[in-house]
């Protein structure tokens, strides 16, 4: 139990802190001051470096959390609701995250490779509302984490 929830915890840290320090300050500090070219091709390599890692972390997630629920608390039926709380909202982000992978992430790449700005620009957009919505997803998600057994069931 001790591994499993040690390897869960660094890899919601590696997932949710890379989306939170992407989204308050590479964006808004450093980002922002580049032209729309360097702008995009900054993202588009930044998130090249940073998706395998996520893509990982799901992994160490879903196995984790779910050998955890089932071998540890007896099932999803006998976990607290806090439990199924970051079960479920672990999920929408997967399923967010996905989407970005390859839907506009896809798409800002082949702007960036066709020198298409608009259309990167367009993709990037995209790609920092969900960042967004999942950041504050994943910060309420160990907000469940820490203190969610603590709430009355």
């Amino acid at each position: 139990m001790g591994v499993a929830l040690l390897l869960h915890v660094l890899a919601v840290v590696v997932w949710v802190g890379g989306m939170f320090f992407a989204y308050m300050f590479l964006r808004p500090v450093a980002a922002s001051q580049l032209e729309p070219p360097a702008r995009l091709k900054l993202w588009a390599g930044v998130f090249g470096r940073f998706f395998p890692w996520v893509f990982v972390s799901i992994a160490i997630i879903l196995a984790t959390g779910l050998w955890m629920v089932l071998a540890v608390f007896g099932g999803f039926a006998a976990s607290g609701l806090y439990i199924n709380l970051m079960f479920g909202l672990g999920l929408v982000m997967m399923l967010i995250f996905l989407h970005v992978f390859f839907a506009p992430y896809r798409r800002l790449r082949t702007a960036v490779e066709q020198a298409d700005w608009p259309a990167g620009g367009k993709q990037l957009a995209q790609i920092r509302i969900m960042v967004g919505i999942n950041t504050l997803l994943g910060l309420l998600v160990i907000a469940i984490a820490s203190g969610g057994r603590f709430l009355p069931t």
